[in-house]
């Protein structure tokens, strides 16, 4: 049912009855690899490129989560998925493998809730009794595409970001139990002017804020409704301008219960510049440690405002600046 201007509420409250984080050995050194399900040693899984270890994360990521559900992917209508690469290559060939109904999507890093707000409109519409949702992300090969090969060895600001190596995935079922989806807010595409491919917060940060605003005034509630609400990868340039402008529009959100997917997944010693980001970031924290968390009972409602940067090698070489994305789930238990 629609909500207002561009909210989605999910009246059967679809739940994801599994979920599933898969990462390498950088993430093992984080602050949160026990949340993972499946950490690498090898970035590369045993492929020949970095490309075809990105689509068996995802593949992996999709597969457990399956399994853990004690499900075939037989048993499960659509496959929704984006990621990083031209062509949402990753998703696509993981398709192939597994063989499963597919819509893919391109939210750059914010499709990891794109694809759960449409998943759950789907499952709660009846369209569907169990769609998988996935998204995922590799350093090295981000790297090569949008910014300049690992092996050339080019130094980076303190505003760049270090894409998670990894994926996400949840199954989401019309019953069963687990955390249930209980809205979604479709974000706008905003930009700022920005241009900078090193500062990707400062350009989404814009986005996160007018979709956690019309997700508040659609719905008609207030920051103290949810335990937490995280922004998927501003990290700390980026998130403390959300904060900044959401406080600057009269919506303080406190900072005890206002957390970042980029800021979590890292620990601080590590050198991530600002922190982390990718698809694979919200995917990860989001399907590993925040459901965790709230099958543990330490978190009931939650707000996931996954941010994309829409751009591309291309547009970069044409001197474009940077369209940005944010969409919004809510999650209780």
């Amino acid at each position: 049912m629609l909500k207002g201007h561009q909210t989605w509420v999910f009246e059967s409250k679809p739940v994801i009855i599994a979920s599933a984080a898969v990462g390498c050995a950088f993430e093992a050194q984080g602050a949160i690899a026990e949340d993972f399900d499946c950490l690498h040693e090898d970035i590369w899984l045993g492929q020949e490129s970095f490309e075809k270890a990105e689509k068996k994360l995802l593949e992996e990521a999709c597969e457990t989560a399956i399994n853990k559900a004690k499900m075939k992917k037989e048993d499960v209508q659509f496959f929704i998925s984006g990621d990083l690469m031209n062509q949402i290559t990753s998703s696509s060939f993981a398709a192939r493998t597994l063989g499963i109904p597919f819509l893919g999507i391109f939210g750059a890093c914010s499709s990891s809730m794109e694809g759960l707000a449409l998943a759950s409109l789907l499952v709660d519409s009846k369209a569907a009794e169990y769609v998988v949702t996935g998204a995922s992300s590799h350093n090295v090969a981000a790297e090569k595409q949008f910014r300049y090969p690992t092996e050339y060895g080019g130094q980076k600001p303190p505003t760049a970001q270090w894409t998670v190596t990894g994926a996400g995935a949840a199954l989401v079922a019309q019953n069963g139990k687990g955390p249930r989806v209980t809205s979604a807010t479709i974000g706008r595409v905003v930009d700022m002017g920005i241009s900078d491919p090193f500062n990707m917060g400062s350009a989404m940060a814009p986005a996160a804020v007018d979709t956690i605003e019309a997700h508040f005034r659609d719905l008609g509630i207030n920051p103290s409704y949810y335990d937490l609400i995280a922004t998927g990868d501003l990290a700390s340039v980026g998130h403390k301008i959300a904060g900044d402008l959401l406080a600057k529009h009269g919506l303080e959100i406190p900072r005890e219960i206002f957390t970042d997917c980029g800021l979590l997944i890292y620990k601080k010693d590590q050198p991530v510049m600002a922190g982390g980001s990718g698809c694979a970031c919200s995917a990860t924290v989001t399907y590993g440690h925040f459901l965790n968390r709230m099958r543990k009972g330490e978190l009931k409602r939650i707000l996931v405002v996954a941010t994309g940067a829409l751009l591309s090698p291309l547009s970069y070489q044409q001197k474009e600046s940077i369209p940005c994305i944010a969409h919004a789930v809510s999650i209780e238990i």
